[in-house]
């Protein structure tokens, strides 16, 4: 997945200053972005107020899109350093290609996990004879310091646990753990992803950690969560320090809980990159303007992305809220 703005702003992400000590309600306007050739996604982080849900750095959400006469997702080759991607759909087929030479198709519920490392390209697209509807999330999680330098890897889970609450509420486990169950994707931090399924009329209450802080984003139907009325595409922060998370669904509702423990460093996000210094993110940029460093990914038909201008500014490493 990539960010395709031809002039992306630099977020200035981490740090715990801005963390609320306790619950909060902060409703996330999302942005149109465009996504390739076909593809508009509603990007709810980054945003101008919010910049990351513990780990979680980058929020995009897509669909449902009729691209029965369309290509659908036509994302090039393209770079990234210091982060994971995770891939998930409710509905329709992404093929990923990376420069380590992993070719899979995911599908809904699969999760397709990539680590970055030190540096990996990929592409992404919907395979020549694709479903009629696309729908999904693409979501990026950022590496600790320690991490973010060792070999990329990319993972596949076609199986994943789903935990059943009360009120009818399932679970499946994206990443990390909840409620007693942990997918199966590699984590370098304490974090949460989960998805939510609840059917009309029902209410439950999901138990979460205090320590960490979390956002809802509503991916089908209406419901309301903590007391918010959330429509699809919309995305509710929740800040720390509950146990519980009330919900009910004015209809049946599909929603994606992210949360983890707020993350203490400092980050430069700008383009496909995280780092940690102006220095760090030029270097990358000029090495895969280069063509060293990321590979190459066989097999997409087509030239993979520019990297887009530097800013004429510095990129400084600061704040989790504009």
């Amino acid at each position: 997945m990539s960010n395709l703005d031809v002039r992306p702003a630099a977020a200035r992400c981490g740090g715990r200053e801005e963390v609320p000590g306790g619950p909060v309600r902060e409703l996330l306007e999302p942005r149109r972005v465009p996504l390739g050739e076909s593809t508009v996604v509603r990007r709810l982080l980054p945003g101008l107020g919010r910049r990351m849900v513990g780990a979680w750095c980058f929020v995009d959400h897509y669909g449902p899109d009729d691209i029965e006469d369309e290509p659908g997702m036509q994302v090039p080759p393209h770079p990234h350093i210091g982060l994971q991607t995770v891939s998930w759909l409710h509905e329709g087929e992404v093929l990923h290609r990376d420069s380590l030479g992993s070719v899979r198709t995911v599908r809904p519920r699969e999760l397709g996990l990539m680590t970055s490392g030190g540096g990996i390209a990929h592409s992404e697209q919907s395979p020549r004879h694709h479903a009629r509807l696309l729908h999904g999330a693409q979501l990026w999680v950022a590496l600790p310091d320690g991490d973010r330098h060792g070999p990329p890897s990319f993972e596949h889970h076609a199986e994943l646990p789903v935990v059943a609450g009360s009120g009818g509420l399932a679970a499946t486990v994206i990443l990390g753990e909840l409620d007693g169950a942990a997918s199966p994707g590699r984590t370098h931090s304490p974090l949460t992803g989960a998805d939510l399924t609840l059917a009309e009329g029902t209410g439950a209450r999901l138990p979460v950690e205090p320590d960490f802080e979390y956002a809802v984003l509503t991916m089908s139907g209406r419901c309301e969560v903590d007391g918010v009325r959330l429509d699809p595409g919309s995305m509710l922060y929740l800040g720390c320090g509950r146990r519980e998370l009330p919900m009910r669904a004015e209809s049946d509702s599909t929603l994606l809980l992210l949360g983890g423990e707020p993350f203490a460093e400092k980050l430069v996000m700008w383009w496909n990159f995280i780092g940690r210094s102006h220095e760090e993110i030029a270097r990358a940029r000029a090495d895969w303007a280069a063509g060293s460093r990321f590979g190459a990914v066989r097999g997409y038909e087509g030239p993979r992305l520019p990297a887009p201008d530097l800013p004429p500014v510095p990129l400084k490493p600061r704040g989790r809220t504009r």
